[in-house]
């Protein structure tokens, strides 16, 4: 009876072997760089709705995905460096925001995808060749940062008719220049003599400032910049010091304690980023994915700032609010 079931046992191992052996199909597991130009805390939002939109498309980080994250902390000088660590790490694409930041991509390659979730002209700044067909490795979504500057003017204007001498800090990178020639046209037909102010380093705000009470100015216009966001605390306090009602760039700053902020809705802008992302990793080019624009917008109104600093906001004003801080 051994030596049968032996025979047996000897035969089910000949039968065994003489099946080929299939391994398991590999997940697939992308690799996606993720290149702040600020720093982890003012993005917090619009890394979450990034994540959550690639969520929805059936991504998992650890499973499927892995993204490396990089933040400049707001210092320019670490952006080729960070961009080129990320090629090095040979990601599939790069997601990131700001001309200086995909330029700086686009130098530590040619031919890896980019996808940038918010600049303000990508024609004007040369990254793309048009909106319908951006040729390259790069696309992505613009945040409009001519039309918007200009209606931020108009809005800080509605809410505080007398308004006759404005403040404006603003950087000559990207396209910096073509967004303050628009706020200038807008203040000409506004009746508003514009004060500006350029910010190239966190050095220069002290001076910016100075000159600001100097000229009396009575107001105060931002614009969307690494170096402006990075020091919102001290804007918002300079402004709140000298009682100047502020309009900001980002929803960051009226939650920080500023007065109003007028932007696109920065998380959805992230969120569709995900689709880009996905189309890329799918097989799609960059050159064949159109800049997309934002299609929705934000006014934000602190109105506990306005009480501290003895302000007034018109009810048509407030009415046209979003949101509202009380």
């Amino acid at each position: 009876m051994s030596r049968k079931i032996s025979h047996m046992a000897f035969f089910a191992v000949l039968v065994a072997l003489s099946f080929p052996v299939y391994a398991q199909p590999t997940r697939t597991v992308y690799k996606i760089g993720y290149l702040v130009p600020t720093s982890q805390s003012v993005s917090v939002s619009r890394l979450e709705a990034f994540r959550r939109g690639l969520r929805e498309l059936g991504y998992t980080e650890g499973k499927n995905i892995i993204i490396e994250y990089r933040y400049t902390e707001g210092k320019p000088d670490r952006l080729n460096d960070m961009a080129a660590e990320l090629i090095r790490l040979k990601v599939d694409v790069v997601v990131t925001s700001s001309s200086a930041s995909v330029r700086a991509v686009k130098k530590a390659s040619a031919t890896t995808p980019v996808v940038f979730a918010a600049v303000g002209d990508p024609v004007a700044s040369g990254l793309v060749a048009s909106l319908a067909k951006p040729g390259g490795n790069i696309t992505g979504l613009t945040m409009l940062s001519q039309e918007l500057s200009g209606k931020r003017l108009e809005l800080l204007k509605e809410a505080f008719p007398k308004l006759t001498r404005v403040a404006a800090l603003w950087s000559s990178e990207g396209t910096g220049l073509e967004v303050m020639k628009a706020v200038q046209t807008a203040a000409q037909g506004l009746g508003v003599k514009l004060q500006s102010l350029e910010i190239r380093t966190a050095n220069d705000f002290d001076s910016a400032f100075e000159a600001a009470i100097r000229e009396r100015a009575q107001s105060l216009l931002t614009h969307p910049l690494p170096v402006i966001n990075l020091n919102r605390e001290r804007i918002i306090q300079f402004a709140a010091k000298n009682r100047l009602p502020a309009m900001y760039p980002i929803p960051e700053f009226t939650d920080a304690g500023g007065l109003m902020s007028y932007a696109p809705n920065y998380a959805d802008l992230y969120h569709r980023a995900a689709v880009y992302v996905d189309k890329i990793l799918k097989g799609a080019k960059p050159a064949d994915l159109p800049v997309e624009q934002p299609t929705k917008f934000e006014l934000v109104i602190n109105l506990k700032t306005a009480k501290q600093i003895g302000l007034t906001i018109p009810p048509n004003v407030l009415a046209r609010a979003d949101r509202v801080i009380k």
